[in-house]
């Protein structure tokens, strides 16, 4: 096992850009005043294993189901753009009658949100670069990280505010429909050459 800071830290810091959590907190806040109490741990724990599996088993599972990686990401793409409108625009897409905390803290929070298309298919971008015991001790980082911001984000909401809260919604709303379109758009013009 050869671990390199310089890896570590690259790929640490291409994840934190890709999930975003600091941008998903307005998401996070509108999550848990929708089911109440959102299991922090539970979707921590439950991304980092779905990042970890997928390093480790994405392709495969990917070409066993006939998909490319490029596929993939313009779904995600497709799933990033209806969560950036729902954020810019103040409206609801997705809806669940029975969503409660243990749902929530799985999905969308763990999944598709933290461990989304976006970070699944970084994983793989970095896979082709980097060691996998350097990107998995990235990806252990990022999820310390996403703990603390997921226990904190009640604290962060009061000390933004109500109107704090709206425009950085808004903001990341727009960044994250921005991704959107340029992952679109790198992974379209991938499938039709």
């Amino acid at each position: 096992m050869h671990l390199n800071f310089k890896q570590i830290f690259t790929a640490f810091m291409v994840l934190f850009a890709v999930i975003d959590i600091i941008g998903n907190i307005p998401i996070v806040i509108d999550l848990r005043k929708k089911v109440g109490h959102i299991q922090s741990e539970k979707a921590a724990i439950i991304a980092g294993i779905i990042m970890i599996l997928f390093l480790f088993l994405g392709k495969s599972i990917l070409n066993l189901i006939g998909i490319d990686v490029n596929s993939f990401a313009v779904a995600g793409a497709f799933i990033l753009f209806f969560i950036a409108l729902e954020m810019i625009l103040g409206i609801t897409l997705y809806k669940e009658e029975s969503t409660n905390a243990m749902t929530a803290s799985v999905f969308p929070l763990a999944f598709p949100l933290i461990a989304g298309p976006g970070s699944l298919t970084t994983l793989l971008s970095l896979r082709a670069e980097f060691e996998v015991e350097n990107i998995i001790v990235a990806i252990i980082a990022n999820v310390i990280f996403i703990y603390i911001v997921l226990k904190t984000s009640s604290r962060i909401e009061r000390f933004l505010g109500a109107n704090g809260i709206n425009i950085i919604r808004k903001v990341f709303g727009v960044v994250l429909l921005a991704i959107a379109v340029k992952l679109f758009a790198h992974n379209i013009k991938v499938l039709f050459n």
